[in-house]
């Protein structure tokens, strides 16, 4: 029963219900559109996914588990300090506050629950604009979501948005969003095995194409999205 509720659970926070306001952004990828460099389900698949593999995989995803593990302890000093890491990591002045904003608005929400401890609530509210990150973690902890779960959930919620963001701003199909979506889903398993073993010296945004797009989009003369 523990189980099922917590993948009930998993499923709230990964939902494109759950009020964070993700679907505003594109994380660069409309920029990569309006330039050509994404045309075509071939050619968004493969910008998603080298977005996967080459900066998830690598640094969001791993900072997630630690800083799971540090409200799992009870750290706050470490939740802080992986905070502060992942938030000096959003190279793009869009990126930085796409994080922050979305970190605001689950805070918020998580004040608004009656569910919620009373003492986690005054923990989170203690944190100084706390990124996205921070917050999914500490509420996936308290729902006893298992650390291997929580990532595939988040991962998936942001390859959800992604496909959503390419299907409305090429557009594509929505056939060619799931033919997105089970490409790349097949990725997810190794990627998060990868990820929870990553050393922390070797954990890594560097994806200059991807920094790029974010200072890129913040010029665009046309928007659909905020980053």
């Amino acid at each position: 029963m523990a189980d099922a509720l917590a993948l009930s659970r998993l499923l709230q926070l990964a939902s494109p219900m759950l009020p964070v306001g993700a679907y505003c952004y594109s994380q660069g990828l409309e920029w990569a559109i309006d330039s050509g460099e994404v045309n075509n389900v071939a050619t968004a698949q493969a910008w998603i996914g080298d977005s996967l593999q080459i900066y998830h995989a690598r640094f969001e995803l791993p900072v997630l588990y630690q800083l799971y593990q540090a409200w799992q302890m009870g750290d706050l000093l470490q939740v802080q300090h992986w905070d502060a890491f992942y938030q000096a990591g959003r190279d793009t002045a869009e990126g930085w506050a796409e994080t922050r904003q979305m970190g605001y608005s689950l805070r918020r929400l998580l004040n608004e629950l009656k569910e919620m401890p009373a003492a986690l609530v005054a923990q989170l509210n203690t944190l100084d604009a706390p990124a996205f990150p921070t917050m999914y973690a500490a509420v996936a902890q308290h729902w006893q979501i298992a650390h291997e779960q929580m990532l595939h959930g988040y991962a998936w919620g942001w390859l959800e948005n992604q496909a959503s963001a390419a299907m409305k701003a090429v557009p594509l199909g929505q056939v060619a969003g799931q033919t997105i979506l089970l490409a790349l889903g097949e990725q997810l398993p190794p990627v998060i095995q990868a990820a929870m073993q990553l050393p922390e010296d070797e954990m890594s945004n560097f994806n200059p194409l991807l920094s790029i797009a974010g200072c890129q989009h913040e010029t665009q003369y046309s928007r659909l999205f905020r980053s």
